[in-house]
């Protein structure tokens, strides 16, 4: 069976990451070809299943690009792909593979990573109309699947869901980037993960540090947000790294206080290295965060609850390590690329028929 993976990412996020760890764990049984947009992730979400053909298309830059369009079709006409797995960083994305797939009759499987709003009126209608057409039409999350169905005006069920996974990993014991309890975060460093809400926490929770692995276009207003609360020596941006995982066992308490997301994998992976979570109640999130079980979830845009939360597992290590065991085992058994390959295979299976 002839697989088609779609993205028009231009960056590197948790979309394609999840993408690649999907085509790693598929079985050899499945010929995949990766299709994209943009050569550098295309290439870099096939290099994790070697010997994977790339095709790079150009940019598909709205409803009267009739140059992308075309060469789409094309190209999906000459793979002549059973399966085209879209992988849809936002409910607007990847517009030329979707409209290419539903053209040349190559059935869809629409993967939806994060439930966001569009104002136009077009983009929405535009949406909606193409669902129906999906061989099958999937979110990361039960609570985001229900957004999609909201932003799209789709009926209740109309989007499955299919969560996130990551593959196991044994992770090197690291050595300590701060003194106390180490409070740490994998994440941009954008308006959408709140870290700001972090460092103002921070402020109140003295002799914790806190440590965020990434960049972007925050990192110096956080900076200065940081010397303005006075707690810019307990406060390291690593800025990015190909390896983030490898900070993971210098933390204490993994910590994410977005303002909304789908099903972000930096909780699975802090997960599977048995720290607690404390993360804002967004997306479908709490689907992995049971909050008192695997971590405490908050509201968002909260510092005083954030503040409690956070302090509530500084003062208790028992708590830290219980909800750390409970959240591993909870990840192990739902949130791995394993499981992620055999749903999707049999989605696929189901779709090409």
């Amino acid at each position: 069976m002839r697989i088609v993976a779609y993205t028009d990412a231009f960056a590197w996020g948790g979309a394609e990451e999840s993408l690649s760890n999907l085509l790693a764990a598929l079985e050899p049984r499945f010929d995949v070809v990766v299709a994209g947009t943009d050569a550098s992730i295309a290439d870099r979400v096939a290099r994790r299943r070697p010997g994977t053909p790339v095709v790079v298309l150009p940019p598909f830059g709205g409803k009267f690009n009739l140059r992308s369009i075309r060469a789409h079709v094309a190209a999906f006409r000459r793979l002549r792909a059973d399966v085209c797995h879209v992988s849809l960083r936002t409910p607007y994305a990847c517009q030329g593979g979707l409209i290419a797939g539903l053209l040349t009759r190559t059935p869809i499987v629409a993967v939806e990573q994060l439930p966001l709003h569009s104002p136009s009126t077009f983009m929405r209608w535009t949406r909606r109309r193409m669902s129906p057409r999906y061989a099958a039409h999937v979110s990361v999350g039960e609570e985001s699947a229900r957004l999609i169905e909201t932003e799209l005006g789709l009926p209740r069920g109309a989007v499955g869901t299919v969560y996130n996974g990551l593959p196991r990993l044994e992770l090197d014991p690291a050595s300590r980037n701060g003194s106390g309890v180490v409070l740490g975060s994998i994440g941009r460093l954008d308006e959408q993960k709140g870290y700001e809400l972090l460092v103002d926490a921070l402020a109140d929770l003295p002799g914790a540090s806190a440590v965020i692995v990434g960049d972007g276009p925050e990192r110096e207003a956080l900076e200065s947000r940081a010397s303005e609360t006075g707690v810019a020596d307990r406060l390291e941006l690593a800025g990015w790294s190909d390896d983030a995982r490898s900070y993971l066992p210098a933390f204490d308490v993994f910590v994410l206080p977005s303002r909304y997301e789908g099903f972000p994998l930096a909780i699975v992976e802090a997960m599977l290295a048995g720290l607690p979570v404390v993360a804002a109640d967004v997306g479908s999130i709490p689907e992995a965060v049971v909050d008192g079980e695997t971590g405490l979830v908050v509201p968002p845009d909260d510092v005083p609850a954030l503040t409690a939360a956070l302090r509530r597992m500084i003062d208790d290590p028992a708590l830290r390590a219980r909800c750390g065991e409970a959240g591993r085992l909870r990840a192990e058994s739902r949130f791995t690329s394993d499981l992620m390959a055999t749903t999707f295979a049999e989605i696929y299976e189901r779709a090409a028929r």
